[in-house]
């Protein structure tokens, strides 16, 4: 890989319980490009875009072992604040979840909470910035102060990417943004990560074996919490070492 790592794994085992849900992940995350987290249901996809940002602290007796570093310096460290983590690393879900707040708000909240923009003009603008970004801005300029969950469902995602944008991170994680979108609203999204790849880093996890093929720049495939083998995505699609990989890709199991 020729760019430099922005996030990375060393040995990350993954633990509900006395449940091992990750077994020794090693992966790097390339800077400025996309990497698609593959594989079948509940084979530990989500489970680790989560270790990525520190979700998983929110589930009872969830434990992590190993090393995820940002810039080379380890998350989970305690003196890492972890809101500002989550500031720095965005995440958007596989269902869109806006506030139950007008458009605007739905910007402006997070910014404000972090100190990113002021009131009035400077905020605004960074609505406007952000909604263009996510290329919602043509669509809902005339009636930012009406309810975002007046919106369509592709549209309250691209809302969605635009309020994690807002606060300007450098790592944006997305579990499966696409899935419960028409192919219109999917294709939108898909051209937005190629954009955001010139200023961020994306990681996203998909179930859709074009989508991986179509955005991402590397592919990992995660099978029975393993990573199997990790590689650009042109050549985990047509030239995979894994038997298994080719396998799942080909459509013969999963």
């Amino acid at each position: 890989m020729t760019t430099q790592a922005k996030m990375a794994a060393e040995n990350v085992d993954f633990f509900y319980g006395d449940f091992k849900a990750l077994k020794d992940i090693n992966i790097i995350f390339p800077e400025n490009r996309v990497t698609a987290l593959i594989g079948p249901s509940g084979c530990g996809k989500s489970t680790f875009i989560r270790c990525l940002n520190r979700m998983n602290e929110l589930i009872p007796e969830a434990r992590l072992e190993g090393k995820v570093a940002l810039d080379g310096a380890d998350i989970n460290d305690n003196k890492v604040d972890v809101v500002d983590l989550r500031r720095r690393i965005g995440m958007v879900f596989q269902k869109p979840n806006p506030f139950p707040k007008a458009i605007y708000e739905n910007i402006a909240y997070a910014p404000r909470i972090h100190g990113v923009a002021k009131k009035g003009p400077e905020m605004d603008e960074l609505v406007e910035t952000s909604l263009r970004k996510a290329g919602l801005w043509d669509e809902v300029a005339d009636r930012l102060q009406a309810p975002a969950t007046s919106l369509s469902g592709g549209q309250q995602q691209r809302l969605c990417i635009a309020r994690a944008l807002a606060v300007q991170p450098e790592v944006l994680l997305m579990d499966e943004p696409a899935s419960a979108l028409d192919p219109i609203a999917t294709q939108k999204i898909e051209e937005l990560i190629h954009e955001l790849k010139e200023k961020l880093t994306i990681i996203i996890v998909t179930h859709n074996m074009q989508q991986a093929a179509r955005v991402s720049d590397y592919t990992a495939f995660f099978y029975m919490g393993e990573l199997v083998e990790v590689d650009e995505t042109e050549t985990m699609f047509t030239k995979p070492s894994k038997k298994q990989t080719e396998e799942y890709i080909t459509g013969r199991f999963g």
